[in-house]
């Protein structure tokens, strides 16, 4: 009798967990009990009639467990509950994952667009000095990004340096290092400098104006 049930376990057949859903897993904000149920229904299919006592067999976990799951998994926007006409012309519950392979799908276009970046950037460089880089200065760029400093930061002080006409890479490692101790991270970071900047230069403008000696300037005039 045991060996029955056990040969029945084995014949449920696999849940299975491809490597790259894995790997993205913290992308999708779900503990990992809840991950494990939209790893079941994804491997249920795109579309899977709602039927709760079936997934709380397959899974061994309680029903008011399987509808909390299902709560986050809507609330979260990966999965939907639609009403849908049967074969036989009858409506019923289903659940759809549309959804999730839009979530997936936009992580894949991140991880690619991330990907295309992190190969370009050399290109970027070539771009804007409008010359080859040598084999030094791609040592230096893969120090940068090495030590931590994200590819846009470094791109955001390529332009920096351009603009000052001073195409190097000493000069561009002193503005990484200046914004490094200004706790500069992000290209966001770098706009917000500039603004309040050009914001305490205007300020000083002002001061300057109010400072200047007036009655001291008309005197001149009225001598001459």
């Amino acid at each position: 009798m045991k060996i029955q049930k056990m040969v029945d376990t084995l014949k449920k057949g696999n849940i299975v967990l491809p490597m790259y859903l894995f790997q993205e897993r913290d992308k999708f904000g779900l503990d990992m009990e809840c991950f494990i149920f939209l790893v079941y229904l994804y491997n249920l299919g795109e579309k899977t009639i709602f039927d709760v006592n079936k997934f709380s067999n397959d899974l061994g976990i309680d029903t008011p467990k399987i509808l909390s799951y299902i709560d986050i998994l809507t609330d979260k926007k990966l999965i939907s509950v639609d009403v849908i006409k049967n074969d036989k012309n009858v409506m019923e519950e289903y659940i759809t994952l549309d959804l999730f392979y839009q979530k997936l799908g936009n992580i894949l276009a991140d991880d690619i667009n991330n990907s295309d970046n992190s190969s370009n950037i050399y290109d970027i460089i070539q771009e804007e000095f409008g010359r080859g880089i040598t084999p030094i200065e791609s040592e230096i760029i893969a120090a940068w990004i090495e030590s931590g400093i994200s590819e846009e930061l470094i791109l955001e002080a390529v332009k920096e340096a351009v603009l000052s006409g001073a195409s190097n890479f000493r000069y561009i490692d002193k503005i990484l290092y200046e914004w490094n101790k200004k706790g500069i991270k992000t290209k966001q970071d770098v706009e917000n400098n500039r603004k309040n900047f050009k914001e305490s230069q205007s300020k000083k403008e002002k001061l300057d104006l109010f400072d200047y000696d007036w009655l001291e300037d008309t005197a001149l005039e009225d001598d001459e």
